[in-house]
């Protein structure tokens, strides 16, 4: 028996023309290799399975391969390229840095980067997920990657791009992938189950590639999953059926009951939905996004982002025409809200029909919020009205205030001004003096007092007092006193 290999290994791109989605970056790569313009270090960056490795192996096998195409690809024919499809080739090395993320093994590698290559003409290093390097390791190969030998070049991937360092970046040319679009991911399906002779529908297909979201090796690993499921025959029902998604039959049944108020068939729709085992927030999420393709279609300039099923694009554009775009709005913000608030709930399912329970009666109540309606629960100001404000008097100015007042005032009568020499004052030098104490004379000390001035009878010096001038003084042979 044949061993079985997942279709995201067996039809992997083997050159750049067979690689989905990225057309920017094999262009510039393949015209960098005819040109002999390589870099010595590249960067690929950007989501889940879009083809960074690949593109990395390819690179390594195109720049070794001994005949290259005028179109800068490879011959896929010569011993170089024989051996890079195998796994065998001495020149490609691996480095997962997700396991390997110390500064040994980096050190490792720079050792390994000081030996040439035995055949071919250059040694390609490809470190995957090269963010779960330690800032250690980082450091030590900092140096290496700016001045590597002329026959190595490295190859870094990662999905993370904010968490490797500035110095890093600077040394790299980056090549930013993107995620891969719907009609892509649906042919590359078709293209394959043809190969494999399966029966698939195109709605099949494109709910995978809807289900996947732009990640190729997600959406071949769905449909291997699906064709052991149904034996090799993929149809519409049995794809929603595997990959647990609800129809959107059930969301125009639900949009139907909304419009019409009919509470007790959302009531019903709902519960049927939750016998089938969906979750109260995947009802809640999935009606979200069917308002948010109804309010798609109602302009015509963004038909593009739609992303539905083929089958399902003239039920979206009739069923938008018979709502405004302000009734959908209102609509997602509850749904936003109720879905917000999904875990906080204890009740779980209580709190999803709260949730129908406003939309059935939405558009009541948008009526009721604009004033049209029979009950008008908003109080409206009819005039605007300045507010009033008391005439306040002045305060009274003080006296003299009052009296520098009058005397501004210029007067009416007619006098006589006869103008003089100013008279220059005479400066008068004012003596100061110098603060002294008050005198007093010193009181002539008692016997009592000095005695309470002297040291114990046991000290040599002793203080003897002057009478001339109030000073005490030591006096080493003082005798005692008496």
């Amino acid at each position: 028996m044949e061993k079985f290999v997942v279709s995201a290994r067996k039809y992997r791109p083997q050159t750049f023309d067979t690689v989905v989605g990225q057309e920017h970056i094999t262009t510039t790569l393949k015209n960098a290799i005819k040109n002999n313009h390589l870099a010595h270090a590249f960067l690929f960056c950007g989501p889940r399975g879009v083809g960074k490795t690949t593109c990395a192996r390819i690179l390594a096998k195109t720049i070794n391969c001994e005949n290259l195409q005028p179109d800068g690809e490879a011959c896929n024919t010569c011993h170089s390229c024989v051996s890079f499809n195998n796994g065998t080739s001495m020149n490609i090395h691996e480095l997962d840095a997700a396991s390997n993320n110390s500064v040994d093994d980096i050190r490792a590698l720079v050792e390994q980067v000081r030996f040439a290559p035995q055949a071919g003409k250059y040694k390609v290093y490809i470190i995957d997920e090269v963010h779960m390097l330690s800032a250690s390791a980082f450091n030590a190969f900092l140096k290496t990657l700016e001045e590597p030998p002329s026959y190595a070049i490295f190859i870094l991937a990662t999905t993370e791009k904010h968490k490797i360092l500035p110095t890093i970046l600077s040394r790299c040319q980056i090549f930013d992938f993107k995620r891969i679009t719907l009609q892509d991911t649906v042919s590359h399906l078709a293209g394959i189950a043809k190969k494999e002779d399966i029966k698939a529908e195109e709605t099949a297909l494109q709910l995978i590639s809807q289900k996947s979201e732009g990640c190729m090796r997600d959406a071949l690993s769905i449909l291997d999953k699906i064709v052991s499921f149904t034996n090799g025959e993929v149809t519409y029902e049995n794809t929603i059926e595997h990959l647990n998604i609800l129809d959107a039959d059930y969301y125009f049944k639900l949009f139907e009951a909304m419009l019409t108020q009919d509470l007790a068939a959302a009531m019903l729709l709902f519960d049927d939905i939750n016998k089938k085992g969906f979750e109260g927030d995947m009802v809640l999420n999935g009606f979200a996004e069917f308002l948010r393709n109804l309010l798609i279609c109602k302009d015509e300039r963004v038909a593009g982002l739609l992303e539905v099923v083929e089958s399902f694009r003239k039920r979206y554009a009739d069923a938008a025409k018979k709502v405004d775009a302000a009734y959908i709005i209102s609509a997602l913000n509850i749904l936003n809200e109720a879905e917000i608030n999904f875990r906080a709930a204890r009740n779980k399912r209580l709190h999803v029909e709260l949730a129908l329970i406003k939309l059935c009666y939405l558009s009541q109540a948008i009526e009721l919020s604009a004033g049209s309606g029979s009950l008008d629960k908003k109080k409206l100001v009819d005039q605007t009205k300045a507010v009033a404000f008391r005439a306040i008097k002045p305060i009274a100015a003080p006296k003299q205030q009052q009296n520098n007042l009058q005397l501004s005032k210029p007067s009416q009568e007619a006098k006589l001004i006869i103008e003089s020499a100013p008279v220059k004052a005479s400066l008068v030098e004012e003596k100061k003096t110098d603060y002294q104490p008050a005198k007093t004379e010193p009181v002539p000390p008692t016997k009592s007092r000095l005695r309470s001035l002297l040291p114990t009878r046991s000290t040599k010096n002793l203080l003897t007092w002057n009478e001339k001038t109030p000073v005490l003084f030591f006096s080493r042979n003082f005798p005692t006193v008496s």
